[in-house]
Order: C-alpha cells, then structure tokens, then sequence
C-alpha cells in the first residue's frame, strides 16, 4: 500500500506548470539602456561586444539597435530623438515614448554599463549553450539512418568552437561597413609590420613581395614533384614565422599577434623526429644525413645543440598522425587555436587526407570535399593554410618540365578552390639524371647548365586570387634542405674601383 502511495505521489500532474525560463537579466538590460540614453558615451563601453543579437527582450534589441545607429551616425540618442523610431506600441499601459522616459529616469551610472553589458553578454551565450545541447539531444534520438554519431560529434564541436570565438554560432549577411572597417584595420597593420605586409611573412622577401604574404583565410597550394623540395619549402616557411612571433596583450586580457604568427604543422607523411631534424639542419648548417647517421664534428655537435636551444620556445606545434580525415583535421585545427592560439596551418601533403566513408568511393568526389572543406577551415579560422599537394607524372613526359596548373593531380577542384597555387621546380634535379658521357661536347653544355642550376631554384605562381602571377627565383640548399632568398646581380654591393 505505502509503495503504491508513493507512486501516486510521483504521478501527480502539477497545478502549475513546472518548467525553466532561459537565463535572462531584464533589469540589467533597462539599466544598461538606460545609461545609454542618459550619456551616449556609456555606448562604447560596449559597442565592441555587445550586439542587439545579445538581448532577451524583443523590445529592449529594437532599441539597442536604433540607439547603436544614431550613435554612430553621430547624432544624439535620448527618449526624444528615438521615439520616432520606435512607433508607439502599447507596453502594458505605458506608450514607447513613456517607456524611454522610464528607462531614462531609473538609468545607473556609466561606471556601471560595461559590467551590465558583460552581464547581457554571458547570459546569451548561455542561451546559445542551451540550444546546442537541446539540438544535440534531440538529433541523438531521432538521429538519420546514415548519420554517425561521429558526424554529430563534429558538428556540435564545430558550433561550440564558433561560440566560444565570436558569442555566436548562426552565419548571416553583415553590414559592408563593418568589412570595410576590417580592410581598413589590416592595411594599417599592414603598414606597421614589418616589410609592411598585409598578410603573415614567409621570411622569403622575393616571394613575400610578390605575395604581399600569406592573406588570412586563403588556401595556398603547394605542389611539385617529388624531390623538388615541397616539404622543405613549407618547413622553412613554417620556421621563419613562427620565429617571428611577438604579440602584445588587448585590453581584455588576450594576445594579439602582431608579427610572425603560430603555426600548426599536420605532418601526416613524416614524422615529428624526421620534421625536427631537417628544422635543425636548415638552422645548423650541418648536413641531414651527417646528423641522421651521427657523423659529427665537435664543431657542428656544438651548431646543433645551440640550434635547438634556440628553437625550444617556438610556437610550432606538430601533428603526425597520418591518415586521417578531412573532419578530423578541421577539429585538431579547432582545438589548436583555441588552447594555444593559431595564425598558420601547414599539412603535407593533401593527397594523404581522407574524405567521409560515404564519398570513398569516388577519389575526385573526395579530394573535392577536402580542398572544400580546407577552404572553408582557412575562412572558419581567419588563418592562412598551405597545403601540399603532388603532381601528375604527365611533368615527367614533357621536354619542359615547368609544372602547370593542369598537372595538379585531381585538378578540377584543388585549382578551383585554391586561393594562391605555387609550384617548386628545381632544374637542376633533372640534370643530374641527363648527364653525358664526359668528354663529348654535350658534355661540355651539360656541365654550363649545371653550373648555371646549381643551388637555384623557382617558385611558379600559376594562380593568385588577388594579385599576379609569375616566377620567384630562389637558393636552395639542398644538403640542408634550406631556401633562402637568391642573391642576385642588381642587388650586390657597388665595387669601389
């Protein structure tokens, strides 16, 4: 009987109706636009975080929003100049026009607004927290018969990446003027940075001249033959800008970069070790294989150890674990940027990425969904990616062997999503193999050619979204695997006769 009590008990419909209201603040938001209206200025102590997206009440974003307009337009915004705007609706016995008159008269103080702000601000995010989790429980029960719960996985990732960035997780249009202020703010940066460059610097100036550097959110390809150095090239790029980093604290307590940049490396051919020791021959002069096979000098075991004492505390992360997909990388990236910071992405090479098991069975489908979604990474993370790809055999078949935009292997979709296509060629590679008979006059041509390759290198850009294309000579190094910048006849100090 007690038991059958207590399940009665249980299964009692309430009177009222028992469930939880979003978490709000209105009295926040009428103190925060109050003091608004009172004193404009108290805006800008929130305009650079606050948006009217952030407000509970419909009402309270409607002006928030209008207020924000004549502010920044430079005008006055008080219960007169709004009221206009704002119509007359009939709040609960009260006019709009009295409504602003109320907000103005129980307004706080301006030493106030920026805290109420945060306020608003933390309790929207909660509510963008809540209908993640309330989007994720409900896709879990009613989940599609060829969805993965890894699929789910990923996505809720994604949006908390994206809430955890910018507040907010929904795309949408925005307003020219506020693209406009970005493009202004980056060609000041741009003017203060070092070689005043627009984007992150290669460390290679011939290049980055070029290339005004690598812009934000662009997709670089990389591509060469094997044995043209592509590994290298993005090696050395990786090392110059993560040993320019230097960064200064915001006013919020956050670091901004201001020169050189982390960077992320998805090495998914080599491994760390291998990444590591060819980062330390480039920098010690000392030859790979003499440190692979441990055939030092004194001298050079010395170059080494201060090399890698002085690399110790570069912001160059690696990843090395090979095979893995599109979807995997795009949430390693995530994750990186989010705990230690991100403003360069390298993975060599793309043809050793995966797309979704659904799309396996068509490779060009594939490469198509991950040049797709590195695109969209490089946009998703506001960084600069470069990615390596390989090069049809068809190069090997032709007298000249300069590598164009259609010996891309699966061509269509890398040269259509890419913003910057670059080639590496290395002539010098193939002359090695054509050697004559010593002695004969060929032999004698060959060996000018030689000399005339020797240690040079090109990089072909043979697409350029937003600037042109052409040729970039470089040095190379090949026993160090270094590029460096070519030194070239017109730039050589005048002789004194």
């Amino acid at each position: 009987m007690a038991s059958a009590n207590a399940l009665a008990t249980r299964l009692d419909v309430p009177t009222e109706p028992d469930y939880r209201l979003a978490p709000h603040n209105l009295d926040a938001e009428m103190a925060l636009l109050g003091a608004i209206l009172v004193n404009n200025d108290a805006f800008y102590r929130v305009s650079d975080f606050l948006e009217p997206i952030h407000f509970y009440e419909e009402l309270h974003r409607r002006i928030f929003e209008i207020a924000s307009s004549l502010i920044r337009a430079g005008k006055v915004a008080t219960p007169i100049t709004m009221k206009t705007f704002i119509g007359e609706t009939d709040l609960g016995g009260l006019t709009a026009s009295q409504y602003l008159a109320r907000l103005a008269a129980e307004a706080t103080t301006i030493i106030n607004a920026e805290d109420y702000g945060r306020t608003i601000y933390d309790l929207a995010l909660r509510r963008n927290l809540i209908g993640i989790g309330e989007d994720m429980v409900n896709l879990a029960y009613d989940a599609p018969v060829e969805a993965s719960p890894r699929d789910q996985i990923e996505e809720a990732e994604r949006k908390l990446y994206a809430l955890a960035e910018t507040g907010r997780y929904e795309g949408g249009f925005q307003a020219f003027s506020g693209a406009l202020a970005t493009a202004i703010d980056m060609a000041a940066a741009a003017y203060k940075r070092d070689g005043q460059l627009s984007g992150v610097a290669t460390g290679l100036s011939d290049l980055d001249q070029k290339m005004g550097g690598l812009q934000r959110s662009d997709l670089v390809i990389l591509a060469g033959r094997p044995g043209m150095g592509k590994t290298a090239l993005a090696t050395n790029i990786a090392f110059n800008v993560a040993r320019a980093y230097a960064s200064e604290r915001r006013q919020d307590g956050s670091l901004e970069t201001v020169n050189g940049g982390i960077v992320g490396f998805f090495s998914l051919e080599m491994s760390a070790e291998q990444l590591a020791s060819r980062i330390i021959a480039e920098q010690s002069g000392v030859p790979s294989y003499k440190i692979r096979r441990g055939d030092l000098h004194e001298d050079e075991f010395v170059r080494i150890t201060d090399a890698a004492r002085e690399m110790q505390t570069l912001p160059l992360y690696i990843d090395q674990t090979g095979g893995i997909s599109i979807a995997q990388l795009t949430a390693r990236a995530r994750r990186l940027k989010r705990q230690k910071g991100l403003d360069m992405l390298v993975v060599d090479y793309l043809q050793l990425l995966s797309g979704s098991s659904k799309k396996g069975d068509n490779r060009v489908q594939e490469m198509t969904e991950i040049t797709t979604g590195m695109k969209a990474l490089a946009k998703e993370l506001n960084v600069p990616i470069i990615a390596l790809s390989q090069l049809s055999r068809q190069v090997e078949q032709r007298d000249d062997k300069r590598p164009q935009l259609s010996d891309l292997r699966e061509s269509g979709s890398i040269e259509q999503d890419a913003d910057v296509v670059m080639f590496v060629f290395r002539e010098e590679y193939y002359l090695k193999n054509k050697e004559p008979k010593m002695g004969t006059e060929e032999y004698f041509k060959w060996q000018t050619d030689m000399e005339a390759a020797h240690n040079k290198a090109e990089v072909i850009i043979g697409k350029q979204r937003h600037g042109p294309t052409g040729m970039v000579p470089l040095a190379f190094h090949a026993e160090v695997t270094r590029f460096s910048n070519l030194a070239q006849d017109d730039r050589l100090p005048q002789q004194i006769p």
